[in-house]
């Protein structure tokens, strides 16, 4: 396997930025004590947030989800006539298997924007075939060659997003994209336990006398030193763009520094936690992948005057120097770091900033792909 590595670790001040259904900051267990959490699905959502606004990549390079695909379809079909136009999307979507109830689809669709255009532009070409009416019934049945040339239009799109983190679809197994990256859970390197703040608002408009507040309530939160992973199969990922190698490596480079730099944004009003990563290391060859939470199985416990984060960072570069005395490096490989902590431990090299790892790992994966 061709692959590309991301090891961060990342302090971040109090916050929630990851919420359970009660609200409540996302926890775990690891190694038997309670950690801070944030899954999987919110950090990549983070990415593809900063894909879009940042923006890494163009609007044709990216994908979108939603039920609200009518909407998507009639908007790019801008000319037909609304009713006829509805009744083509409608028809084609169902034909597709993409169930569509009161104008959405059942369930969120995760579809390139060249998909869209092309699905649109299937649509207009065949407006009489998808729209028409049957002794004034709508039509619903499609040409069994329609459906076919429908489907073939969703083939990813070359949309780097959905090539990166895949597509299921439940009803249509045949038409989902298997992920090209794995994102690990967060957790923090530490034992952590929740905290409240109890707040309360003034109403400004109160009388003198009053004295009471005009709203009170409370909010969980923890503080932590998060390790964060996530790996990406090469060859997938360039298999998913449709054999696009210098879309693969623009993909590549633009994952890194989104996941780098981005967390998910929950109760950032509140808590401005805007804490950038500490150390980032990359790694770059042909072998297996590996997290090395387990350096942390064991929680890091504080030391008078030494940073969790330079304890977390040395943790983890004796766990990485281990498993390469037991398993073997990669081959051929290539790794560098990132490191604000100060720790002491060989064998990652360490360069001066994240523009300079970005270049370093950019050569490695062209290497590999040969670009």
């Amino acid at each position: 396997m061709k692959l590309l590595e991301v090891h961060i670790l990342q302090t971040v001040a109090p916050s929630n930025l990851n919420r359970d259904d009660t609200g409540s900051p996302k926890d775990a267990l690891f190694g038997g004590f309670r950690r801070a959490r944030i899954s999987s699905q919110a950090q990549k959502r983070a990415v593809r947030v900063a894909f879009r606004d940042w923006p890494l990549l163009s609007e044709e390079e990216r994908a979108v989800r939603t039920k609200r695909l009518v909407e998507e379809l009639l908007r790019r079909l801008a000319g037909v006539e609304e009713e006829l136009a509805r009744r083509a999307i409608e028809n084609a979507l169902n034909a597709l298997g993409f169930g569509v109830k009161e104008g959405r689809t059942e369930y969120l669709l995760f579809l390139g924007n060249r998909e869209l255009d092309a699905l649109a532009q299937g649509i207009r070409e065949n407006l009489e075939a998808l729209s028409g009416e049957v002794k004034g019934k709508k039509k619903a049945e499609v040409p069994p060659e329609l459906k076919k040339a429908l489907e073939r239009v969703l083939d990813g799109g070359k949309a780097v997003d959905l090539a990166l983190f895949g597509r299921m679809l439940a009803d249509r197994p045949e038409l989902g994209v298997d992920a090209a990256a794995q994102v690990a859970h967060a957790l923090s390197t530490h034992k952590v336990d929740r905290e409240f703040d109890f707040y309360t608002a003034v109403d400004d408009l109160n009388p003198k006398e009053d004295t009471g507040a005009g709203m009170m309530g409370d909010v969980e939160f923890y503080s932590a030193t998060l390790y964060r992973y996530a790996v990406v199969d090469l060859d997938k990922l360039v298999e998913n763009l449709q054999g696009d190698k210098e879309l693969a490596l623009k993909g590549v480079l633009a994952f890194l520094e989104a996941f780098a730099l981005t967390l998910p944004s929950g109760k950032q009003n509140s808590f401005a936690a805007h804490n950038p990563p500490l150390f980032v290391a990359f790694r770059a060859g042909e072998g297996m992948p590996r997290n090395l939470a387990t350096a942390f199985e064991a929680p890091l416990r504080p030391k008078e005057e030494v940073p969790l984060s330079r304890l977390s960072a040395e943790a983890l570069l004796k766990e990485w120097a281990k498993f390469d005395r037991v398993y073997g490096p990669l081959e051929p490989e290539w790794k560098g770091a990132l490191d604000l902590t100060g720790a002491e431990g060989d064998g990652v090299p360490r360069l001066e900033n994240l523009k300079a790892l970005k270049e370093k790992a950019a050569e490695a994966v062209k290497a590999l792909l040969g670009v």
